[in-house]
């Protein structure tokens, strides 16, 4: 499924805040938000701790839950974001931002990451934006895929799971065919 770059890709940011583990460090965001080319200046540690702090609140947003409460809680989001969308033209083409010139880092990614769920709850379907099925795991993640079925962060997970359910039912099945050879050996 292809996203609009302010939505899908904002989305995914929003997953990747989610995810991040490095608290409070601006050095463990500075990655992250350079690869979804969303900052072009440094955070300060003051803004670090909020976007830290907001990508907490994002992710009551990813996995399983009714539309209505999924919606609350963006619409919460954006609310808090209190961006003023307006069309850009610096490109030479007309293109949308979510928030005002020359704001603050922080309030960017605020503004960019709540409007980018919002586009794919609207735009594409709330399901969405899932949580890995693994047991242990539970990455937030955008489904991107074509079915929207999607129920892991990563191919690496989907198989590591196969694998476990394989292994479990090998288990499971020689455990039976061992009482067979007992009742089988009992008979003799």
């Amino acid at each position: 499924m292809q996203f609009n770059p302010y939505g899908g890709e904002a989305a995914r940011l929003a997953a990747d805040l989610v995810n991040c583990t490095t608290a409070l460090d601006p050095r463990g965001l500075e990655p992250i938000l350079a690869a979804h080319g969303v900052v072009h200046r440094s955070l300060t540690p003051a803004q670090a701790d909020e976007v830290w702090e907001w990508s907490r609140r994002l992710a009551d947003c990813f996995g399983d839950q009714p539309l209505d409460e999924r919606c609350e809680k963006i619409n919460v989001l954006l609310a808090d974001a209190a961006s003023t969308p307006r069309i850009s033209l610096h490109d030479g083409t007309p293109h949308m931002h979510y928030s005002a010139p020359g704001s603050d880092p922080a309030s960017h990614i605020k503004a960019v990451t709540a409007t980018g769920l919002s586009y794919v709850v609207c735009s594409a379907s709330p399901s969405r934006l899932g949580r890995c099925a693994r047991g242990g795991c539970r990455l937030a993640f955008v489904d991107t895929s074509r079915n929207g079925r999607r129920t892991y962060c990563s191919v690496r997970c989907a198989n590591n799971d196969a694998v476990a359910r394989h292994r479990a039912n090998g288990t499971a099945e020689a455990k039976g065919s061992g009482s067979r050879r007992e009742i089988s050996r009992a008979r003799r």
